[in-house]
């Protein structure tokens, strides 16, 4: 289903509501919402190995501690922080969660 991200704007958040509303009531398949959320809401900004790095201090944990914190390995952000990988999908979503909410929202 649709992500909690923020709206490109008011009236694309009010289409996409309705869209989810119709998703949930069986209206729209889920193929046809994916476009609702790529069209209606804001993607996920690219982390590189710098944000990572200052967002994880930031946060003040260790490599190992955010890694068990968004269910991946401290090796996996070793990687990021070292340039050889970038995290994406569900990994960069929930960086751009703790980043906006803080650590709190997902544990």
């Amino acid at each position: 289903m649709a992500t909690k991200a923020k709206p490109r704007s008011r009236l694309l958040g009010a289409v996409h509501e309705s869209a989810s509303d119709m998703h949930r009531l069986g209206f729209i398949e889920k193929r046809h919402m994916a476009k609702y959320d790529a069209l209606c809401l804001e993607p996920v900004p690219e982390y590189d190995a710098a944000a990572v790095r200052a967002l994880r201090e930031k946060l003040k944990l260790s490599q190992a501690v955010l890694a068990a914190a968004i269910n991946t390995s401290a090796s996996t952000v070793r990687s990021w922080e070292g340039g050889a990988k970038k995290p994406t999908g569900t990994a960069a979503k929930l960086l751009n969660l703790i980043e906006r909410k803080g650590l709190e929202a997902i544990l």
